[in-house]
């Protein structure tokens, strides 16, 4: 299976997401991240996300922001957004209805009542990236949980 994780800017909760699906999913899994938007591509992860993953033994520093593309809806099975907005844009780039079975929101994918969405902790601080971690955390178990069946 192949799990395609996306945020707006893919620096701050989908490299988040993928490091914590990585250490969660092994063998013939492939996760992947990737933002709506092109401003930080190529650029590594928010330092406060590496920093934040690494105090959960996770390195995902060598990670490099891109923006999602077409193949990526033929490539990857699962398409997990971050948030209703970045959902909305990703089913507007879906082609065909297969496309648009594979994308979900993350937190409703997870079986979250409420709030879909996890919150951008850009404008926040060290605290604010802890608790999206602890929340991709929660919702990745969830997911693995699922597919694991």
């Amino acid at each position: 299976m192949k799990i395609l994780m996306v945020c707006l800017g893919n620096i701050c909760r989908s490299p988040l997401a993928e490091g914590i699906m990585k250490t969660k999913l092994t063998g013939d899994f492939l996760v992947d991240s990737a933002g709506t938007i092109s401003m930080h591509e190529g650029e590594h992860p928010d330092r406060r996300a590496v920093k934040t993953a690494a105090n959960h033994t996770i390195d995902i520093s060598q990670q490099r922001s891109r923006p999602i593309t077409k193949d990526d809806f033929k490539t990857f099975d699962k398409i997990y957004c971050m948030d209703a907005s970045v959902y909305k844009e990703v089913l507007s780039r879906a082609e065909t209805e297969e496309e648009r079975q594979k994308v979900l929101l993350f937190l409703e994918a997870a079986g979250t009542h409420g709030n879909t969405d996890v919150p951008d902790p850009y404008w926040g601080g060290m605290e604010d990236f802890e608790k999206v971690y602890q929340l991709l955390d929660k919702g990745c178990d969830a997911i693995v949980s699922q597919i694991l069946v």
